[in-house]
């Protein structure tokens, strides 16, 4: 009776020790989870939004539920460890608090959120060891899919499917023209749409290989050949849909065509390219169905206990401070004032006149939380062209409240409006061509100003924003955009040019308007 019972106790899949070890350290990390995410919460719940009202990131939904599953198949093999405090750990979220500081600096809600996600994997990897987290790999890696990420690759992937369209038309011999996004042939005019980029396809295939490759595979070349694939797939086939659709139309009519792109394209298009990435990698997958994910042993194997360990509570006030002065360093410099005039008004322009605002096509450039906006027509009084002016006044920038972003500026998302192509633009300028139906064109020319210099480079203002969010200074930004429209065949860019010559310099113009001068 004693044997059988010392033999029941020692084949225990989960020793006294360990299971004691377990829920302490679940438990501190329990306590830092909730912590992050109270002192975070703005962050958090902007990412929850974002997968939920943004159709690219509607996927996102999901990556919990399958991180939670991810956990519970390594569950019987991580049991055989014990979780121990790892100090070097912290570094992890030290990195992620710094991370944090300047998105929340340079108003970058990527930076913020990624950040967000580093310091809850920098507690899982100081509170339950190095060993266990070597445990966890894949599922604090695939974690990484919850940070909402790619828009920025949306005007790429516009040009890939175009040129792609481009040559399954020559492949069939449709005559076909191309300008930018657009594509012309004798049906009609077509758009490559932000919405046809493919981007929201190509994030959750991305997301789904990575899972699949953990899960069906064991070979690390196989993971990489089905991965290229998960890239690659997407991308083609996005450009055939695209192709379907002016090949269709070709041959049917325009309203044919696009009620047909409209009932494929959507999750019965993903759905097919899933079942078609499915189908190249299925023969090759190398991992049986009860193999285990990790091998418990051989990780237990090579962990090293040490016999002495740092007291919870002064790793858990380490980590609060790690976290904390970061916060209150941002919520100190947010404090400091940054006036700009209670009023401002369209400047006098020599040898131009301030008109009513009749565009060929209605055109609003958008600047969320300004302090000023004003947009106005001016018409040269010698020539008779028209020009408009945009001024966007920040008397500082802070979440939501971002001079450049997503949908901010020139572009304004489903307004009727798409961006064509980059133009050449004066120095410290960008410059870009829209269009709206009709068609009609028009020339965009964006000048900002911040912290003592005047671009057009988004990157140069999210570097100057940080500088000034870092160390302080002045916090007043300006944006000052110069366009002309025309549904005719001469050049938007010389009544530009002619207007900018009369103007004078931009960067006196913009800080008048912030009251700098």
């Amino acid at each position: 009776m004693t044997s059988a019972t010392v033999d029941q106790i020692d084949t225990k899949p989960l020793p006294v020790m360990l299971a004691s070890l377990w829920s302490k350290h679940l438990k501190l990390l329990a306590i830092a989870t909730l912590a992050i995410l109270a002192i975070f919460w703005r962050d958090g719940v902007d990412m929850v939004r974002t997968w939920w009202t943004i159709s690219t990131y509607n996927h996102c939904l999901l990556i919990v539920p399958i991180l939670y599953y991810l956990v519970q198949q390594r569950k019987e093999e991580l049991a055989k460890l014990a979780p121990e405090i790892w100090l070097p750990g912290l570094l992890v979220t030290g990195l992620a608090s710094l991370g944090w500081f300047l998105g929340e600096a340079a108003g970058v809600a990527f930076a913020r959120q990624l950040g967000l996600l580093m310091m809850l994997q920098g507690a899982v990897v100081t509170l339950l060891g190095p060993t266990v987290a070597r445990g966890l790999i894949f599922p604090l890696g695939f974690s990484f899919f919850l940070v909402p990420f790619g828009e920025e690759f949306v005007p790429f992937l516009q040009m890939v499917t175009a040129e792609l369209s481009m040559i399954f038309l020559g492949w069939a011999n449709i005559p076909a023209f191309i300008d930018g996004v657009f594509i012309s042939t004798p049906t009609g005019y077509f758009e490559v749409a932000e919405a046809c980029s493919g981007i929201k396809f190509l994030i959750a295939m991305l997301a789904y290989g990575a899972l699949v490759s953990n899960v069906c595979f064991q070979s690390w070349n196989r993971r990489t050949l089905f991965m290229i694939a998960a890239v690659i797939v997407p991308v083609l086939a996005n450009g055939i849909r695209a192709f379907g659709t002016i090949y269709i139309a070709h041959h049917s009519s325009l309203d044919f065509a696009a009620g047909f792109d409209h009932i494929f394209y959507g999750w019965f298009f993903f759905a097919f390219v899933l079942i078609l990435v499915m189908a190249i990698g299925w023969p090759f997958f190398d991992r049986k169905i009860d193999d285990p994910m990790i091998d418990g042993e051989a990780l237990r194997g090579k962990q090293s206990l040490r016999t002495t360990q740092p007291k919870p509570v002064t790793v858990m006030a380490v980590m609060a401070a790690i976290i904390l002065i970061p916060v209150l360093w941002t919520s100190a410099l947010a404090a400091q004032e940054s006036p700009v005039p209670d009023k401002i008004a369209l400047p006098e322009v020599t040898g131009w006149e301030i008109v009513d605002y009749r565009p060929l096509y209605l055109w609003q450039p958008r600047f969320d939380g300004s302090s000023h906006q004003l947009l106005g027509r001016y018409r040269n009084r010698s020539t008779g062209a028209e020009v408009d002016l945009s001024i966007a006044v920040y008397d500082r920038q802070e979440d939501g409240r971002e001079i450049v972003g997503y949908g901010q500026g020139a572009l304004v998302p489903d307004s009727g409006w798409s961006r064509n192509r980059s133009l050449e633009a004066p120095d410290g300028a960008d410059a870009v061509e829209l269009i709206a139906p009709g068609p009609v064109v028009r020339d965009v020319v964006s000048f900002y100003r911040i912290g003592g210099k005047l671009t057009g480079s988004g990157s140069v203002v999210k570097l100057e924003t940080l500088k000034s969010n870092i160390f302080g200074g002045p916090q007043q930004a300006v944006a000052i955009l110069v366009s002309s429209e025309t549904n005719r065949e001469e050049s938007p860019r010389i009544p530009i040019n002619a207007f900018l010559a009369d103007l004078g310099p931009v960067d006196k113009l913009a800080d008048a308007m912030a009251g700098l001068r």
